[in-house]
């Protein structure tokens, strides 16, 4: 069952793990789990395309739909090549985080243990996936310049999505890059930033958290955690000292997420802000959702609308099934379920108290929250095209 859970919390890129990776784990273990990190955060579909072409097989019409619902693309053109940039994009950005952060721990751990070290957490962090060998994660880095910025950069760049990167690479100016893009980085920002003042404003004054360091220190840790929390699931300070509007606050950002088509979980921030401004558009009396004089179409909108549903009966049915299950606090058990729902990987401490029953429903959870919970209904679904059209009646809400 340790296996089983911490290999499903390494393919979907969660970080919850039933026992100490680094310590209970050898190093062929240790490999096995990189290797699903990276399997999971670029995607399986990614990995089989690329050995597709590598073999010289042709890529059908099937295959080319398929990842295009994998990667939250609107169309197919150019998705060969977008899968082809994935790929190199992701080796060179780890790459370079690997050699960077050799210079921190090579002198510390030794050439091939700190070479090591660096590989291990430069693909977890770009890939958000929180899984660290070291015994209290990276807790002990968190003030450290170099590790911070390292790992910080990964979280976000892995957060933004591939699409994104792809975008700034070909436009190379904010006002030519699309709706999409613009909307993940003037979100990132401001989710990061208002992360960031929010952790200092509510942990300042408490002595088991941010109170026992410099005013240097408390911005460097209250950053790194605010962008981790979003989905690279590192812990900056033990979760369970936070206050409990903090958790609260962890728990906002980990439901909300990152970007698609990202490493990351969560409804997505996209789906966040369709959603906000469709409800503003609602309340201000206008029949169009538009922004930056473009109109957002209404297909998408019911789209958001849906993945914050299927998102919130989830978490609903979930927690229900593991009150039945488990005899620990509803608000604890209410913290793993967003964090496995959104592959953060956080967690206050009662993952490896959970039963066998308990830690499957989390599995299921965790693979639900990585294949998304509009794909989940695709699936399960009996998608027909009804072209009869039925009287309209009101109904009343609110």
């Amino acid at each position: 069952m340790d296996a089983l859970f911490t290999a499903t919390s390494a393919f979907t890129a969660t970080g919850l793990t039933s026992v100490e990776v680094g310590e209970t784990l050898t190093l062929f273990g240790q490999i096995v789990i990189l290797v699903l990190i990276k399997l999971g955060g670029i995607g399986i579909v990614t990995f089989a395309i690329l050995a597709f072409m590598m073999l010289g097989k042709k890529i059908g019409f099937k295959e080319r739909l398929m990842i295009q619902q994998t990667l939250d693309q609107v169309s197919l053109g150019g998705i060969i090549k977008l899968v082809r940039s994935i790929f190199i994009y992701s080796i060179l950005i780890e790459a370079t985080a690997t050699i960077l952060l050799t210079v921190r721990w090579i002198p510390v751990y030794g050439f091939w243990r700190g070479f090591y070290y660096s590989l291990f957490h430069a693909v977890s962090a770009f890939n958000n996936a929180g899984i660290s060998v070291f015994p209290n994660g990276l807790s002990s880095y968190t003030s450290d310049p170099m590790v911070s910025f390292v790992m910080t950069t990964l979280f976000i760049i892995g957060g933004l999505g591939f699409t994104v990167l792809i975008d700034l690479k070909h436009k190379r100016s904010l006002s030519k890059l699309s709706l999409h893009s613009k909307i993940m980085l003037v979100g990132t920002l401001v989710f990061n930033l208002g992360g960031t003042l929010l952790f200092l404003l509510l942990e300042t004054s408490n002595p088991a958290t941010l109170g026992m360091l410099s005013g240097g220190s408390q911005v460097m840790v209250s950053y790194f955690q605010a962008t981790s929390t979003r989905t690279a699931g590192f812990n900056a300070i033990s979760v369970g000292y936070f206050r409990a509007p903090t958790m609260m606050i962890m728990l906002f950002l980990m439901f909300i997420g990152a970007g698609s088509a990202a490493t990351s979980g969560g409804i997505k921030l996209t789906t966040f802000f369709v959603i906000t401004l469709s409800s503003m558009t609602f309340i201000k009396g206008r029949k169009r959702v538009t922004i930056g004089r473009r109109t957002i179409k209404e297909k998408v909108v019911i789209r958001s609308f849906t993945i914050l549903s299927i998102s919130i009966l989830l978490l609903f049915l979930s927690l229900f099934m593991l009150t039945l299950t488990e005899e620990l606090p509803t608000n604890k058990l209410f913290f793993e379920v967003v964090s496995a729902f959104s592959t953060a990987g956080l967690s206050i401490g009662v993952t490896e108290d959970l039963t066998y029953v308990g830690r499957f429903i989390m599995m299921v959870l965790m693979f639900f929250g990585k294949v998304g919970p509009l794909t989940l209904a695709f699936s399960l679904a009996k998608v027909s095209q009804n072209k009869i059209i039925y009287p309209s009646e009101d109904i009343l809400i609110g």
